[in-house]
């Protein structure tokens, strides 16, 4: 019956909050917060027995006698329930992939984020604490043939865990100085425990020789569950190869148009030569970011383009263990957050080991120009305008808050360049900038599925991303890797993309472009297919 949709559903989330500490500190619900993702057998064998049991119960929902933000919820929360059940029967990431247990986020989070006094999170952080080292026992029993690219990465994360914990709890415990003699021993012990886990991780990269390669079978699946699209994989691959030439030939002749060159591949360098002599360092890049960002909200405010939101935004360097994945992320608060609290913008500078040369290029790569359309992309109107409007859903269930789409997410900022530079945000430069970043966001899709499904070779990748996306070698070589530690998510911001994009250009004639996008925005942050449902095309 309809009316036994909501009760199941919000019984449902419960039981994925409680089963997943990393999903209920994402969606802002703190009732675990003293808690670290558990993967041992035992928990896991529960957790897969849970999410059969959801699935069953979901599945016998008639979905048509449901009204449409209920229909959609169903649809939302079934696939939420279905992926972690994959995850956990079929990737089995937890028994391969050390950053699977780095806690160096739920620790962050309640050091960061002031959603309560110090003292209550500081008992949450006790509590956490006191976790690590049954936490990394578990990934040492648990973590057999690790593929070397994680193990790398690990070492390095858990490295900045270790020092978050060492030295990132002081002035929290100013605010609380009566819970100082619980808290240090706990700090103590897990900061050894970090550091010998590292240790642990580094002693076997000589055998860590997994291929990081998912193969075709397992990739088209993960594929199909983390995009929720009705596209197949090769349909993907094709739109994608095809997207490449026609984004190539839009930056050739806005090359062209900079440099009154012909319309040719080395046109497209000289531009980028040009606009590359225009950069920050490590010392500006945080500041530029907050000038890029004054200068989009003054831009979306005056063409009109979509309501903006006054939630507080932090732009600052990214903290340690969380690098060598990205150069930039968005970390909002969740939707279920009651406290009215910042989202981070965060951006990696270069790490102090680099060689001058490698830094030159890191940022020739992130110029002042690229630096504009990332802040376009990450903070206004890209994630943290985005995020901000999804936050002001109210639904009936939580299906919604639990059940984000990342192909929404990243389809919506990539959409949110375009929309910036057909309007001249930046001039010629950010244009050309953004057409870059199409490309590289469409390689990325293409590189995604030929890595992990054809096994391409890194030179065939590298040349690909250099020659065909005009790439830096160390942005190629980051994204290569980056390719290697993760699989689908490549993917998400082209399929996204288009699809967010095919709405938008749905809008109605008598319909304003800013009172579409706030439509589009309305309705939380569902898998773009469920824009079509919701808006009534």
């Amino acid at each position: 019956m309809p009316h036994d949709f909501v009760p199941l559903a919000e019984h449902i989330a419960d039981a994925l909050l409680e089963a997943d500490p990393r999903l209920a500190a994402a969606a802002g619900d703190h009732r675990f917060d003293d808690r670290l993702p558990d993967f041992s057998a035992s928990a896991v064998a529960d957790d897969v027995e849970m999410l059969r049991d959801a699935s069953a119960a979901l599945s016998q929902i008639d979905a048509d006698t449901l009204d449409v933000q209920e229909s959609v919820d169903h649809a939302v929360l079934l696939a939420r329930v279905e992926r972690m059940l994959f995850e956990r029967t079929e990737v089995r990431e937890h028994e391969w992939n050390p950053l699977a247990y780095n806690p160096g986020a739920l620790l962050h989070g309640l050091i960061a984020r002031p959603f309560a006094p110090a003292d209550e999170r500081l008992v949450s952080l006790a509590a956490r604490l006191s976790a690590v080292p049954d936490a990394l026992a578990t990934a040492r029993e648990v973590l057999r043939d690790s593929p070397r690219v994680h193990v790398e990465t690990a070492i390095g994360q858990f490295a900045g865990t270790a020092r978050l914990v060492r030295d990132e709890l002081g002035e929290l415990l100013k605010e609380a100085p009566g819970l100082t003699e619980v808290v240090r021993p706990l700090q103590e012990r897990a900061a050894a425990e970090l550091d010998a886990f590292s240790e642990w991780l580094r002693d076997r990269l000589d055998t860590a020789e997994r291929d990081p390669r998912l193969g075709r079978r397992l990739w088209e699946a993960r594929l199909w569950h983390t995009l929720d699209t009705e596209l197949s994989a090769a349909t993907v691959l094709a739109r994608a190869e095809a997207n490449v030439a026609r984004v190539g030939a839009e930056l050739r002749a806005a090359a062209a148009e900079l440099t009154g060159g012909p319309e040719t591949d080395d046109t497209v360098r000289e531009a980028f030569a040009r606009l590359a002599a225009d950069v920050p360092d490590n010392d500006t890049i945080v500041e530029l970011a907050k000038v890029s960002l004054d200068e989009a909200t003054e831009f979306v405010r005056a063409h009109d383009l979509v309501s903006l939101a006054d939630d507080p935004l932090v732009i600052m360097e990214m903290p340690e263990f969380a690098r060598g994945v990205a150069v930039a992320y968005c970390d909002p608060p969740g939707m279920l957050e009651p406290a009215d609290l910042p989202t981070f913008f965060c951006i990696s500078p270069t790490p102090s080991d680099w060689s001058a040369a490698r830094v030159e290029s890191f940022y020739r790569e992130y110029n002042a120009h690229m630096l504009r359309d990332l802040t376009v992309h990450e903070a206004i109107p890209g994630h943290f305008l985005q995020l901000a409007h999804a936050r002001r859903y109210r639904g009936r269930t939580r299906a919604r808050a639990i059940g984000w789409s990342g192909p929404f997410v990243e389809g919506w900022a990539v959409y949110a360049e375009e929309l910036m530079a057909a309007h001249g945000f930046g001039g010629l430069p950010v244009r050309l900038q953004q057409l870059k970043m199409q490309l590289r966001m469409t390689i990325n899709a293409v590189i995604d599925q030929r890595i992990h499904c054809d096994g391409m070779p890194e030179e065939e990748a590298m040349s690909l991303m250099m020659d065909a996306g005009f790439q830096e070698e160390g942005e190629a070589a980051g994204k290569w890797r980056r390719a290697l530690l993760s699989s689908t998510q490549l993917s998400t911001y082209f399929v996204g993309y288009t699809e967010v994009s095919e709405v938008a250009h749905a809008r109605p004639a008598d319909v304003a472009q800013r009172d579409w996008h706030d439509r589009m925005l309305a309705h939380g942050s569902p898998p773009p297919r469920h824009l079509h449902t919701l808006l009534g095309l």
